[in-house]
C-alpha cells in the first residue's frame, strides 16, 4: 500500500498543512520535549527500570509528522548506537523533520515515506519502542493500525500512544459539525480556514467549544495548520477510558499505563480531580478497580482531551516499589531539597497541593521520615544508600528505622509523586543515558 493511495484527503491535508507547524531554524534555540518519550519515563514504565538504551535500541516513530518525537528521542540517544525510524505518509512533513534533524546534526534517523498500515510489508524489522501519537484516531480502521504497530514491536517492547479523549473534546466535535455546515461549497482550505476564524470570533460564550476553549491551543498558536487539524479535519474519532481498555487490554491483552501530559496519572484519579474537596463518595470510589476509577475521573473532570499512555505486555514492565536496589530520581519538578523544605514548612503533616500552572492537585502525606528521605534522593543513590543516609541523620540515630519501615512510611508520598510523574525509578545496574545538551 503506497502512501499516495491511502486516505487521500488526510494525506492531502498534511501535504498542504504539515503538522505540527515547525520552523527548522528554531532547533538552534530550543528542543521540543514530548511527554511520553523521555527516556526516564520509558525506563520506569516500560522496561522495569532496567533498560540501558545502549544495546542497539531501536525506535519507530509511526506517523511522526514534522518530527517532535523523532527529534527529542534522537537527541537523547545521540551518543548511543540506537536507531530511530521516522515514518509518515506526508512528504512535506518528513522534509521539515529532516531539516530539523540536519540543523542540529542528528544522523541516527532513517526516513521512510509510507503509511503505517504498510509496516508488515516494509521489512523494517522489530523495534524496542514504537511511538504513535495522534495517528490511530485518523484511520478508517484504527485496530488495523494497532495490529500493524504490534507487528513491528519486539515481544518485550513497548508502545507509546496518544488518541483523542471523547468527553474533553465534546466542544471540538460540535464545532467540526458546525464548520461542515458552514463550509459547504467552500472552494479550498484557505476559504474554510477563513470561515472558521470568523466563526471563532463571532461565536457566543454559550457555544460548547467556547465554554472549554482553554483546553485547546492549536487554533490560537498553531496557525492555519492548527486550525485545520483541530476544527476542520476530515477524519478523526475519540475514545473514553473504557473504550481504550476494551480495545488495548480486552482485544489485545496489553497492559496500560495512562499518563496525561504534565499531570501524569493524577488526571485519572478521582480524589485528585476534585481536590482540595474530599467528598464522601470518594471512599467507595477508592475501593473500585483502577479502570473504573479512571473512567469516573474522566467523566468528573471533563478536561481530558487526549489519552496518552504506554502499552506493554504486562504490569511487570513498570519499575517496582519496595526494592532497595532501585534508584529513585526526581523528574520534571522540584529537587529533593526543595521538597524536604516544603514538607518541613508544613511540620511534616499532610497538606494539600494545588498548582494552577500544571493542574496538579492532591493531598500530600509526607509520613514520619518523608523529609529525610527526599532530601537524600539525588538520582544516583539507590534506596539502600538513601535509607542508610536517613538512618545516619542525628535525629534518627537513637532508634534508626530499618528499610522495611522506611518503605512503608514513604509509600504514600512515593505514590503521590509517581502519580504526577515527578519521581521515577531505575535499577542501580543501569546508568542513565547522559546528554549534556538536554
Amino acid at each position: 500500500m503506497k502512501s499516495d493511495q491511502y486516505l487521500p484527503q488526510v494525506r492531502a491535508q498534511y501535504e498542504e498543512l504539515p503538522y505540527p507547524p515547525r520552523d527548522p531554524a528554531d532547533e538552534k534555540a530550543r528542543l521540543v520535549r514530548t511527554w511520553l518519550d523521555d527516556l526516564a519515563m520509558l525506563n520506569h514504565y516500560c522496561y522495569a527500570g532496567r533498560q540501558s538504551f545502549r544495546d542497539r535500541f531501536r525506535v519507530l516513530v509511526a506517523g511522526g509528522g514534522t518530527g517532535d518525537s523523532t527529534i527529542f528521542l534522537a537527541e537523547q540517544l545521540r551518543h548511543t548506537n540506537a536507531e530511530i525510524v521516522h515514518l509518515d505518509l506526508s512528504r512535506a512533513a518528513i522534509d521539515i523533520a529532516r531539516q530539523r534533524a540536519n540543523v542540529v546534526g542528528l544522523n541516527n534517523i532513517t526516513w521512510v515515506h509510507e503509511s503505517l498500515l504498510a509496516l508488515p510489508a516494509l521489512g523494517l524489522g522489530q523495534f524496542d519502542y514504537v511511538n504513535c501519537l495522534g495517528v490511530l484516531h485518523h484511520l478508517d480502521d484504527p485496530d488495523q493500525g494497532l495490529r500493524a504497530l504490534l507487528s513491528a514491536r519486539k515481544e518485550d517492547g513497548a508502545l507509546g500512544i496518544m488518541v483523542y479523549g471523547k468527553y474533553g473534546r465534546s466542544g471540538v466535535y460540535q464545532m467540526q459539525a458546525l464548520m461542515r455546515l458552514i463550509n459547504q461549497g467552500a472552494p479550498d482550505a484557505t476559504a474554510m480556514i477563513r470561515n472558521t476564524r470568523d466563526v471563532l470570533e463571532a461565536a457566543p460564550p454559550t457555544n460548547w467549544f467556547k465554554c472549554g476553549e482553554e483546553l485547546f491551543h492549536d487554533h490560537k498558536h498553531g496557525g492555519d495548520a492548527g486550525i485545520y487539524d483541530l476544527l476542520l479535519h476530515t477524519q478523526d474519532r475519540a475514545y473514553t477510558v473504557d473504550e481504550l481498555y476494551d480495545w488495548f487490554e480486552g482485544r489485545h491483552g496489553l497492559h496500560l499505563e495512562l499518563t496525561y501530559r504534565g499531570r501524569g496519572r493524577s488526571a485519572y484519579l478521582p480524589e485528585m480531580v476534585v481536590a482540595p474537596q474530599q467528598a464522601a463518595f470518594l471512599e467507595s470510589v477508592r475501593a473500585l478497580p483502577l479502570r473504573q476509577q479512571y473512567a469516573i475521573a474522566e467523566l468528573l473532570s471533563g478536561s481530558v482531551t487526549m489519552h496518552t499512555f504506554f502499552a506493554t505486555q504486562s504490569a511487570a514492565s513498570r519499575a517496582p516499589y519496595g526494592n532497595a536496589d532501585y534508584v529513585p530520581g526526581f523528574f520534571n519538578g522540584p529537587s529533593g531539597a526543595q521538597l524536604a523544605a516544603l514538607i518541613r514548612q508544613h511540620r511534616s503533616l499532610p497538606f494539600m497541593v494545588d498548582d494552577p500552572a500544571t493542574g496538579i492537585k492532591g493531598l500530600l502525606t509526607p509520613g514520619k521520615y518523608g523529609d529525610f528521605i527526599v532530601q537524600h534522593i539525588d538520582g544516583r543513590r539507590d534506596f539502600g544508600a538513601v535509607f542508610a543516609a536517613v538512618r545516619a541523620e542525628p535525629a534518627l540515630r537513637a532508634a534508626p528505622p530499618d528499610d522495611a519501615a522506611l518503605f512503608r512510611d514513604f509509600q504514600a508520598l512515593f505514590e503521590f509523586l509517581t502519580a504526577i510523574d515527578r519521581l521515577l525509578l531505575r535499577h542501580r545496574t543501569v546508568e542513565p543515558v547522559s546528554n549534556s545538551g538536554i
